[in-house]
C-alpha cells in the first residue's frame, strides 16, 4: 500500500489505547529491520527520518526507499520527518513525499511556536500530510541539537490546551522527563503531569527519548495516554553491538555479512518494542 498519513495510524491508537513506534531510519538496513518487524507483528509503523539522516542518506534516496517499503508492505506505513527545525525544511519534506512532518518550535516563545505550527499545518493539511508539534523542551542530543538538562522544561498542561485550541495539530510531543540519546542516570517521568494533560486534551500524545526508559514506565505512559513513542538510540546500540561482535573475526570483510546480522539484531529490538507498545496485530 502507499504511505499513509501518521494521523490515520494514531487516531486508531488513541481510540484503542495503545501506542505505535516512531522508529528512525538511518540507512537501508534500519528501514528493512523496521518494516520486516512490523510485518511479522502485523503492526502499523511510523518510519522516521531526522534532518541528519536525510543529509546522510540524501532526500531522494530516503523517500524512494521509504515509498518502496510502503508499497511493498502489508501493514500501514507512515514516513515522518522527525524534529523539523523550521518551516522551510518541513515544506521540503512535504514536497518530496513525506506523509507526515514534525515542526519542532519548542525552542521558540509560546506564541511563535503556535504561529510556525499553523504555517506548517496550512501547507501540510492541504495535501493530506499530518503534523506533529512539540511543547516543552526535551533534554539531550538529537542530531546536532543539544538541550542541556537545565534548559529542559516540562510541558504546562494549560499551555497544551491553549496550543491545541489555537492549532489543528494532529499529535503533540510533550516533555515529562525523558531525554534524547543515552541517559546519564535513571529517567524520572512525571506521570501526574501526563495524566493531567491527557485529561485536558483529546489528541494523540507523543513521547520522545524512550530508548532508556524502563518497560514498566513505558507501559504506564501508554496507559495514561501516550500513543506514539520515539525510539532511535536503542536501535543504534543494538545494530552497532552486533557489528562489533561480527568484526571480531578478522576474516569477515563482506559488508553484507556485517550489516546483515546487525540488521537482524535491530529487527529483534523493533519487535520487542512493538509488543511493549501494544501495536502488534493492530494493522
Amino acid at each position: 500500500m502507499s504511505l499513509v498519513p501518521m494521523s490515520d495510524i494514531l487516531e486508531k491508537a488513541n481510540k484503542g489505547g495503545y501506542a505505535v513506534g516512531g522508529f528512525n531510519m538511518n540507512n537501508l538496513e534500519a528501514l528493512q529491520a523496521i518494516i520486516e518487524a512490523a510485518e511479522e507483528e502485523n503492526s502499523p509503523v511510523i518510519v522516521q527520518a531526522s534532518e541528519g539522516a536525510i543529509r546522510y542518506i540524501d532526500m531522494e534516496y530516503a523517500v524512494a526507499m521509504a515509498k518502496a517499503a510502503g508499497e511493498k508492505a502489508s501493514v500501514p506505513v507512515a514516513l515522518h520527518l522527525d524534529h523539523g527545525s523550521n518551516f522551510e525544511k518541513t515544506i521540503q519534506c512535504i514536497r518530496n513525499g513525506f506523509s507526515s512532518v514534525m515542526i519542532d518550535g519548542s525552542k521558540l516563545p509560546f506564541e511563535e511556536n503556535i504561529d510556525v505550527t499553523n504555517k506548517v499545518i496550512e501547507a501540510a493539511h492541504a495535501v493530506g500530510v499530518s503534523v506533529e508539534a512539540e511543547l516543552g523542551k526535551i533534554g539531550g542530543t538529537e542530531d546536532d541539537h543539544t538541550v542541556e538538562d537545565k534548559a529542559a522544561t516540562m510541558t504546562d498542561p494549560d499551555e497544551a490546551v491553549e496550543f491545541i485550541e489555537k492549532t489543528d495539530v494532529d499529535a503533540l510531543a510533550i516533555a515529562i522527563g525523558t531525554a534524547h540519546g543515552v541517559y546519564k542516570g535513571d529517567p524520572e517521568l512525571d506521570f501526574d503531569r501526563l495524566k493531567t494533560i491527557n485529561e485536558k486534551v483529546d489528541i494523540p500524545l507523543v513521547l520522545h527519548g524512550a530508548s532508556g526508559v524502563p518497560n514498566d514506565d513505558i507501559a504506564k505512559a501508554i496507559e495514561l495516554g501516550i500513543n506514539k513513542i520515539n525510539v532511535n538510540t536503542a536501535f543504534q546500540q543494538a545494530f552497532t553491538a552486533k557489528m562489533r561482535e561480527v568484526l571480531e573475526d578478522p576474516d569477515v570483510y563482506d559488508p553484507r555479512k556485517i550489516c546483515g546480522p546487525a540488521r537482524d539484531a535491530m529487527k529483534e529490538k523493533v519487535i520487542e518494542k512493538i509488543r511493549l507498545f501494544g501495536s502488534n496485530d493492530k494493522a
